[in-house]
């Protein structure tokens, strides 16, 4: 009698179905994780160049000068202040409150020359200093410093009850300057004013330089108080430099 071939049990069957089940399962992670990595449509393929340049758009230039002189009256010249102001109440001038002497600073002088019924002569001259940072999402600071000059300059050009107000280029001083001068009555006398805005990188400086004649005196001359001015303004446009190394 032929016999047929033993049937295998029920329980060694369903050994061999979980094995093959098990074999089955790495290979299938493994597909599946080299198909999610080589698809170039996979959202993270798409968010990386995104976030990137993200990035790259908020960088902005460094600010070149890092802080101003710690003294803003010795910004400019004893000798020169002494040349402008002749008779000034305090020779070292008299500095400006600031909370923060990296950001402002400011620095005034004033006298009157008095030479009794010769005529006398007042002089005024005051100095100030806006430093900007560089920060993202608002600017770099060359820019800001750029906006706030031209405001600079629109103002002083803008002042009420000035007269025959004219406005150059100041060459030579800073980044760009400009100097604005007019005539301005008060106290009974007509004063002369000459104000230079200049930036230099990130820095603005403002200085207004004004006199009148007392007593049959004459005003100075416009010439004269943008020389001056212009003069004193590059002392300080160079003490700025200086202060950051």
């Amino acid at each position: 009698m032929q016999r047929s071939a033993p049937r295998p049990s029920r329980s060694r069957t369903r050994t061999r179905l979980r094995m093959l089940a098990c074999a089955a399962v790495p290979v299938m992670i493994v597909a599946a994780g080299c198909s999610s990595d080589s698809d170039p449509d996979s959202d993270s393929g798409k968010d990386k160049p995104a976030a990137s340049a993200s990035k790259e758009a908020t960088k902005v230039a460094p600010a070149k000068f890092t802080s101003l002189p710690a003294d803003p009256c010795k910004a400019i010249a004893a000798k020169t202040t002494a040349d402008l102001v002749p008779k000034a109440k305090d020779k070292s001038g008299s500095a400006g409150k600031s909370s923060d002497i990296t950001t402002r600073g400011s620095c005034s002088w004033n006298g009157l020359d008095d030479n009794g019924v010769k005529g006398s002569q007042y002089r005024w001259l005051d100095i100030s200093f806006m430093r900007y940072d560089s920060e993202e999402g608002i600017g770099s600071g060359q820019d800001r410093a750029a906006e706030y000059y031209k405001k600079e300059v629109t103002k002083a050009r803008a002042t009420e009850g000035a007269k025959g107000t004219k406005a150059t280029p100041a060459a030579g001083v800073g980044t760009e300057a400009t100097a604005i001068t007019y005539s301005l009555s008060k106290t009974g006398e007509t004063f002369g004013y000459a104000t230079v805005v200049a930036r230099s990188e990130n820095v603005v400086i403002t200085l207004t330089y004004n006199g009148a004649g007392y007593a049959g005196a004459k005003s100075p001359a416009a010439s004269d108080l943008v020389k001056g001015a212009t003069k004193a303004t590059k002392e300080a446009v160079a003490a700025v430099p200086a202060a950051a190394r």
